[in-house]
């Protein structure tokens, strides 16, 4: 029988998983293709103390370059991770010809363009469905299932350590710090979360994501981006008592010409679709003009959901390859020539309403002081809470609910505010995503 010949780079947790998937379905994979599709060498920086079923030891070693150059090999999977060394392999591959498969979001968000212009030119497929939130097949929604609808708006669940400490804080009531340790103690969390829990990773999906709606180079470092080191079990308890949960939330929408994507912590309303997912689940709502709102949720990291999608672009790819046909998808989903830069909204532009937390002493006049900075700088009020009154004029809790308010303007009225000497400078800002109708 006819077999596909796969050749894997970086044999981690993905890597052992795509192995794994590949030989327990290998008689599902072989009759919906009518092939076989099979790993046949692996290159890992640690070869010598790793094994894989049905691959020869001789064909597991750390000779990265030699599996890419090796003519036997049909697709080559780039799951290493990183920046560097997996754009050089996957560049590699590309220039020789090879269709590629990866699951590494970080080298897509900082060096996609050069990659995707490498795969039209070669005319190879890239396949990188594993790249954004795991088993939830996303990329190929956007590339194939709204190719001819226009995208209002995107936002999402994208990183799912940020998502179970969020969920457990507000199931449990614990401190960030303690949710955090729990977390790296499950294995949710890195050693160092900081890639995680200061929106690094969910920077980077929302910048692919935004590509493949969009059309739209992403510069990475242009992206507004805010983690969840700030958010207390405090303000997670206000929010749930004003009907609200905290997410940290990827947000991409086109704005008259330019794009307004960002990543933050959010209070979204409870009746909201991405409101209700919890622990380590990744969710996306996507709003097209024509087929509606949209959510998809599902696992978004692990082993198996994200093997599960690798093989998904694999066998996908090998249907090209077996019937002699490149693929027919531009890598980003518009023609090269069609794609243009829409500029970023500046944060004067960007307009949401604001929840804000702080502490102010508990004296007649206090609050019409405080109330004054917002009217000076056009921000309107929905609500006003103040929990208790204090003793011996000491001071209390104020959470303040705004209108859509300019995110510049609310800095400024923010600033102003802890700069008064009745406010303590301890203070908590979320945005608010109201609008649980259209869901993104």
């Amino acid at each position: 029988m006819e077999k596909i010949k796969i050749g894997i780079l970086g044999l981690g947790t993905v890597g052992t998983g795509v192995v794994h998937l590949l030989e327990e379905q290998r008689d599902l994979i072989t009759r919906r293709l009518g092939v076989e599709v099979s790993v046949t060498r692996i290159a890992d920086r640690s070869a010598a103390r790793k094994s894989a079923k049905g691959v020869a030891p001789e064909n597991l070693n750390t000779d990265a370059e030699g599996l890419i150059d090796d003519p036997e090999i049909d697709i080559v999977a780039e799951l290493i991770g990183g920046t560097d060394d997996a754009r050089t392999h996957i560049l590699r591959a590309l220039g020789n010809g090879k269709p590629v498969v990866t699951a590494n979001k970080a080298v897509l968000a900082v060096h996609g363009e050069e990659i995707f212009a490498l795969a039209e030119k070669a005319g190879c497929p890239l396949g990188y469905e594993a790249s954004v939130a795991g088993g939830i097949p996303i990329v190929r929604n956007l590339r194939e299932a709204f190719a001819a609808d226009r995208i209002e708006g995107i936002s999402g669940i994208l990183n799912g350590t940020c998502n179970y400490i969020l969920t457990a804080m507000s199931e449990e009531g614990a401190a960030f710090d303690e949710t955090l340790k729990t977390a790296q103690e499950l294995g949710y969390a890195e050693a160092d979360p900081s890639f995680d829990i200061d929106g690094v990773d969910a920077s980077h999906k929302i910048a692919i994501l935004a590509n493949l709606a969009y059309g739209t180079p992403v510069d990475i470092d242009a992206i507004p981006g805010e983690g969840i080191r700030k958010i207390s079990d405090v303000d997670i308890s206000f929010a749930r008592e004003l009907g609200f949960r905290v997410k940290l939330i990827a947000i991409a929408r086109e704005t008259d010409g330019k794009l307004d994507i960002r990543v933050h912590p959010a209070m979204l309303p409870e009746g909201h679709p991405l409101s209700q997912v919890g622990g380590v689940f990744n969710a996306i709502a996507v709003s097209a003009v024509n087929a509606g709102p949209q959510a998809f949720v599902g696992q978004g990291a692990g082993s198996a959901a994200t093997a599960s999608a690798v093989v998904g672009d694999i066998v996908e790819i090998a249907r090209w390859l077996r019937s002699g046909s490149h693929s027919r998808l531009p890598a980003a989903a518009f023609l090269p020539d069609s794609r243009k830069r829409l500029p970023i909204l500046s944060p004067k532009e960007v307009r949401t309403p604001f929840y804000l937390r702080f502490s102010a002493l508990d004296l007649p006049g206090v609050l019409s002081r405080i109330t004054g900075v917002f009217g000076n700088h056009e921000i309107g009020l929905e609500t006003i809470v103040q929990k208790g009154r204090a003793e011996r004029d000491d001071h209390v809790p104020l959470v303040i609910m705004t209108y859509e308010a300019a995110e510049e303007a609310m800095q400024a009225a923010l600033k102003e505010i802890l700069a008064l000497d009745v406010v303590t400078p301890e203070y908590s800002l979320v945005r608010v995503e109201s609008d649980g109708t259209k869901f993104a």
